[in-house]
């Protein structure tokens, strides 16, 4: 099977998500959830219309994929969580980006950093 030449490729977007919860959460209780939630917003078609995909997820902190025209839907359905795995969660998105490696320098990067000069402080 061919590739799509880059002009017929469905553009993408990267959502660089933060989970802040009391205990820690794993990659399949978020993925359950995320889903849930994009199917009671939005219904199924509207669900696989958005394109998810959780690319990484360590240390509460993830990527998610979604569909370019669908980034404001997403973040909504992301803002309907309140719990994941029967304890109580927020969803924090904590910017958007074209590229992985933008989000990943951008947003995961400097986290990291700015976490560690507040643990040296």
């Amino acid at each position: 099977m061919k590739v799509l030449p880059p002009s017929l490729r469905e553009r993408k977007r990267y959502l660089i998500i933060e989970i802040i919860t009391e205990h820690d959460v794993s990659r399949e209780e978020l993925i359950r959830e995320i889903f849930a939630a994009t199917g009671s917003l939005y219904g199924d078609i509207g669900s696989s219309e958005c394109g998810l995909k959780l690319l990484n997820f360590e240390k509460q902190k993830g990527i998610l994929r979604c569909s370019h025209m669908m980034t404001e839907k997403t973040r909504a359905a992301l803002a309907t969580i309140t719990s994941i795995g029967g304890q109580r969660a927020i969803v924090h998105v904590l910017g958007i980006s074209g590229t992985i490696k933008g989000a990943t320098k951008k947003y995961i990067q400097c986290a990291t950093i700015s976490e560690a000069e507040h643990i040296n402080i």
